[in-house]
């Protein structure tokens, strides 16, 4: 009788367990699929299903940060007014982008700055160094990967000198990307003096296992408040290509010169204090600082926060506006549907749309995976270009030949909606021009992918294609 009673009693346990989370799927899940899809776990699989969704499906990201954006030097300003400087930069077409992003992010953009594009850790890294080395006040450096190798021993042996110049070094990593060298970097911050260090979400602390599927992988370093690197290139001996490395990476970065520099500080200011570091004044350069250059800028930082998918929908909004040319240079290419959808929209408009993705990925499954949106791409006119080996990590967007989008977002899942992601939108042809020549001979050692009518695609090669598409959240 005792065991009839406890069997019913765990038996209704369970039956409330699996309403409850179900209720919360309802309420919290905006995609449909998304809650289809995690329903019938928690359904099919008992408890496993709902001990999933409780590590991976539930976004606890509520960043006590936030509330510095609503104070400081660069407060944003919530206003849809464009002025005369920024309409100045952009077609006409681009007036509505304009609008869209002040809504998306209501941060006004910095006018008088200098983008200046990197190719490889080769040219990167010694410019990086020469830059904390000459540092007098601070040196700020967050990175998604940064390891202990000869890479990361070059920014260290850089950052002591800053140190001794009387800078304060602040260098975060993200908990995922710290243990991709062993030892680690942490280890070796640990014997040097002067260099404030933290982690983002450490991925072997039990209290961050809920937080296992999000990462920080934003590429950000800032030199006393007025120069700084900025884009997708991590801290590896991989990007020193021309050093013939094991694992070479072939990559783009920018250095940034103006006081869009400032929009930056305050993203990193936001991502130290939430990896549990006490609130510091970043320095702000003396007014009356001569502007550097022509070019107006914004940072648009996103997250798995409350403001998430602004990446996304300034993505979206930039191939809706489009007139003319649409390049895209990613290292992952696994967009869902709406953002297919309006690829082939331009392209069917008469926009010209390429796409140019590495030939051979870094990840397992990749390459499959990607593979399968290509042909429904090509068939409504997009042009997808192979790059051949090593691997590139770059990721470019150029829009019209007027609007550059760049930075640590890849073209998928994981960077529109799981990762801390950081972007730079730029205005005007100058910039746009230095990007195209580097999309442009790319995609000179590039090979076409084209249909052949003549011969079918494997039907075994397009459930594996379709198969590996479906983890697409978790590459």
């Amino acid at each position: 009788m005792t065991d009839t009673l406890s069997m019913g009693v765990a038996g209704a346990l369970y039956i409330i367990l699996q309403i409850s989370v179900t209720i919360h799927i309802l309420l919290h899940k905006e995609e449909v699929h998304s809650s289809i899809g995690w329903i019938g776990l928690i359904w099919l699989t008992p408890l496993l299903g709902t001990v999933l969704y409780v590590i991976l499906g539930i976004n606890r990201i509520h960043r006590k940060a936030l509330s510095l954006r609503n104070s400081g030097p660069n407060m944003l300003t919530a206003s849809t007014q464009i002025s005369d400087e920024e309409k100045r930069h952009v077609p006409a077409s681009f007036l509505q982008l304009l609008r869209l992003g002040h809504k998306v992010h209501p941060q006004h953009f910095a006018i008088g700055n200098r983008i200046t594009p990197y190719i490889n850790g080769d040219n990167a890294y010694p410019e990086m160094c020469r830059l904390i080395e000459s540092a007098q006040k601070e040196v700020l450096i967050s990175s998604y990967i940064f390891n202990n190798d000869k890479a990361g021993q070059m920014i260290l042996s850089a950052a002591q000198k800053a140190v001794k110049n009387g800078a304060k070094v602040k260098i975060l990593v993200d908990g995922v990307g710290l243990n991709y060298s062993k030892p680690n970097l942490a280890q070796a911050v640990k014997k040097l003096k002067g260099i404030e260090f933290s982690v983002f979400l450490p991925s072997k602390s039990p209290v961050t296992l809920p937080f296992v599927n999000l990462r920080n992988h934003r590429k950000i370093m800032i030199i006393d408040g007025q120069e700084a690197f900025f884009g997708g290139m991590n801290i590896a001996q991989g990007n020193l290509v021309a050093q013939h490395p094991q694992d070479p990476i072939q990559d783009t970065t920018f250095k940034v010169q103006g006081p869009v520099v400032q929009q930056m500080q305050r993203v990193f200011e936001e991502d130290w204090i939430f990896s549990g570091k006490k609130h510091f004044i970043p320095h702000i350069p003396p007014k009356g600082t001569p502007l550097p250059g022509h070019t107006p800028a914004r940072i648009i930082p996103d997250g798995p926060d409350s403001d998430y998918g602004k990446i996304q929908t300034l993505v979206m909004g930039a191939l809706v506006c489009a007139q003319k040319s649409i390049h895209i240079v990613t290292p992952y290419f696994l967009p869902e549907r709406d953002v297919l959808n309006a690829l082939e929209l331009a392209s069917m408009r008469g926009v010209h749309v390429e796409i140019i993705l590495p030939s051979k990925s870094n990840i397992f499954g990749m390459d499959w995976a990607m593979r399968a949106n290509f042909a429904r791409l090509i068939k409504k006119g997009v042009k997808i270009y192979l790059t051949p080996p090593p691997f590139d990590h770059s990721k470019l967007l150029v829009v019209d030949e007027a609007w550059t989008f760049t930075g640590s977002a890849n073209w998928d899942v994981r960077s529109f909606k799981l990762n801390f992601e950081c972007n730079i939108e730029c205005l005007g042809k100058e910039t746009a021009s230095h990007v195209l020549k580097i999309i442009h001979a790319k995609k000179q050692a590039a090979q076409a992918e084209v249909l052949n009518p003549h011969k079918p695609y494997p039907f075994w090669a397009a459930i594996r294609n379709n198969a590996f598409k479906l983890l697409t959240p978790y590459y």
